[in-house]
Parts: C-alpha cells; sequence; structure tokens
C-alpha cells in the first residue's frame, strides 16, 4: 500500500515537471514587440488639434476607424502613426 503511494507521488511529480517543462515553450516571445499602445493620454493632448483628440473612454481602434471614415478627419491619423 504504500509503494503504491511512492509511485503514485513521483508520478504526479514527473507530470508537474513535464507540465511545467511544456509551458515554457509556450511563453511569449520576449524579442516581439507588442504593437497595443498602452499609454492613451498622449492622444489627448494639448499638441493634437481638439477634432482629433481621443475622447475619454473612446476605443484607440474604434476612434481611428471613425477618423478615417470622415474626409475633413482624416489627417488626424497622422496623429496616431
Amino acid at each position: 500500500m504504500q509503494n503504491k503511494f511512492l509511485v503514485l507521488g513521483a508520478g504526479v511529480l514527473l507530470l508537474l515537471l513535464i507540465g511545467s517543462l511544456f509551458a515554457g515553450f509556450l511563453k511569449t516571445d520576449p524579442n516581439v514587440v507588442k504593437t497595443q499602445d498602452t499609454d492613451l493620454s498622449k492622444y489627448s493632448s494639448e499638441k493634437i488639434p481638439q477634432e482629433c483628440r481621443l475622447p475619454e473612454g473612446k476605443d484607440l481602434q474604434g476612434w481611428k476607424e471613425h477618423l478615417g471614415h470622415h474626409e475633413n478627419t482624416k489627417y488626424c491619423l497622422d496623429y496616431y502613426k
């Protein structure tokens, strides 16, 4: 009976070890540049014309699409590059 618990414990440890090694391959590559911009405050600054500024609570991607749909605000997309 004690032998079964020893084998079972060793099996669980082995599975945990293999799982942790496998999980290491699933991590993202640190050399990949992230494209999502997290500092949205720069799109609300005084340096950007009022009609181009990102409204508070607005999704960045949705706002860029909105600006691109209107001829008179397409130039605003230059501030979002």
